[in-house]
């Protein structure tokens, strides 16, 4: 394993223990996030004929919760800054139980909008920014593999919530469906449980960094609870900067980031969302549509953990936007590739290579923001980041939707989609090799001056090596009347 980076925490994450557990709690919590806008799409051709609808107008359910969930990321920032994971997490399991029990109520399609769009967004991005924070106070050496197994909830979510869905539609309906997801999001809650304040989930081997005194993580080591910069100049300063760090929009990093997120985002969603109605349009029955959603799910969750191993080989993550940039570059051209898949077998292969791309990118994605700024301004960082994504996360499935009504064939969304994400990859690609140099350059001129000023304290070490040693200097003649005469000067 590579040496461990070093932390901004204050304090040594313990890399193990209760935060195993943590991670298993944000398995739930992130797989429920990223999993339920897409397994809801299994409703949608029965939904659209219900309200008499087009392909556009039932998208924006899927694209408005997940816009919801990424414009909340400011709101669950400044909370997990105030109050912790745990509270939040829970919070937001109710907001989403809540959410689609109303929802079953629905009828018109606005009605869907606000209850599973709006509501239910904004509970998602409570259990999801929260739980992708508190790893980074649990983990630091093993991080890429945490998030990569925790991450790995999503897929695995996926695989079981599509066959699951299309058995309660057959079964019960979608309102009385959407009633038991309801009560089925509520365990959301179960998992905020877990997640235990770094000081309450210690396991014999956190320590404070170096130049702190020794022993076990105080309660207050982590930013949740509300711990103080040295020096800093007064309390309300140190408030506002733990509500949102803004400063993170002069850090180049972070902006190559931002801007290369911002656009990928616009063509990441529509192609999965669209994935089972493209099926059921080449003739696809039901079940078999689904099954894809399940076999895209089985290779992601494969991927997203094996991502996290690689990412945290000695060769990787001292350049791991590198592999962030392959990933989405990849992605892109899983879908530009798209059109050429007719037929059920063809479409299986898709959904492989689909699932090899997405689980990258998705294990990828906030380890990627981590490493460029440091587990303590994570939770400002991905809020800043998910609001400023919010806009493409809610305009990409519609406008491939729009595509579709448009020209009644499914080619040209995946063509926006791929063309979009491959150039999103291009550009964080060139844009990260400028930063890596820019980073080296640097360490080589701080290098330099360091090893200057290590030949000058050489250099007078040497001069004063004729120096006597109790402090003064070795004699020498002055000429002084009628004969030399020895005078002694003291050292400056």
């Amino acid at each position: 394993m590579p040496s461990a980076p070093t932390t901004d925490l204050g304090y040594t994450p313990p890399d193990g223990g209760w935060g195993w557990v943590v991670v298993f709690g944000a398995f739930i919590s992130i797989g429920f996030s990223y999993a339920f806008p897409k397994a809801l799409t299994i409703y949608f051709k029965e939904i659209q004929e219900y309200f008499s609808v087009s392909y556009s107008d039932i998208a924006w359910i899927s694209s408005i919760m997940l816009a919801a969930m990424y414009a909340g990321g400011p709101a669950s920032s400044v909370l997990v800054n105030r109050y912790g994971s745990r509270p939040v997490v829970m919070a937001g399991g109710i907001m989403c139980g809540v959410a689609m029990v109303t929802a079953s109520f629905g009828n018109t399609i606005t009605h869907l909008y606000v209850c599973v769009g709006v509501i239910g967004g904004f509970g998602l991005s409570f259990n999801l920014q929260p739980s992708l924070t508190i790893i980074g106070k649990y983990f630091l050496a093993k991080r890429p593999v945490a998030n990569g197994l925790a991450m790995a909830g999503s897929p695995v979510f996926l695989s079981a919530l599509a066959p699951l869905n299309q058995f309660l539609f057959d079964s019960f309906g979608w309102r009385d469906s959407f009633f038991i997801l309801g009560a089925l999001l509520l365990n959301c809650c179960v998992a905020g449980a877990l997640m235990r304040p770094i000081g309450e989930g210690k396991a014999g081997g956190a320590t404070r960094s170096a130049g702190s005194n020794k022993g076990s993580v105080p309660r207050d080591a982590d930013p949740t609870e509300r711990e103080r910069k040295p020096g800093a100049k007064n309390r309300s300063t140190g408030d506002v900067s733990k509500l949102m760090d803004f400063s993170l929009f002069r850090h180049r990093g972070f902006l190559i980031y931002l801007v290369g997120n911002a656009v990928m985002f616009f063509g990441f969603f529509a192609p999965i969302v669209f994935l089972a109605p493209y099926a059921k349009h080449q003739g696809v029955d039901e079940y078999s549509a689904a099954s894809l959603l399940s076999i895209l799910a089985a290779v992601d969750m494969i991927a997203r953990p094996g991502t996290g191993l690689l990412a945290n080989t000695r060769w990787i993550r001292p350049r791991i936007q590198y592999l962030f940039s392959f990933a989405v570059t990849y992605n892109g051209v899983c879908n530009l590739l798209c059109p050429l898949a007719m037929g059920y077998g063809v479409l299986v292969a898709y959904s492989l290579s689909l699932g090899v791309a997405f689980g990258m990118v998705c294990a990828l994605l906030f380890e990627c923001l981590m490493d460029l700024v440091g587990a303590r301004r994570f939770s400002s960082a991905v809020g800043l980041v998910t609001v400023v994504e919010c806009c493409p996360v809610l305009l990409g499935p519609p406008v491939g939707g729009v595509l579709v009504d448009i020209f009644g064939d499914y080619m040209y969304m995946h063509f926006m989609s791929g063309a979009v994400m491959f150039a999103s990859g291009l550009f964080l690609f060139v844009m990260n090799f400028w930063n890596y140099r820019l980073e080296e350059s640097k360490t080589r001129s701080q290098k330099g001056a360091v090893e200057q000023a290590e030949m000058k304290r050489l250099s007078a070490l040497e001069q004063g090596s004729a120096r006597g040693a109790d402090g003064f200097e070795m004699p020498e003649q002055e000429e002084k009347g009628e004969g030399d005469r020895t005078r002694v000067h003291p050292l400056p």
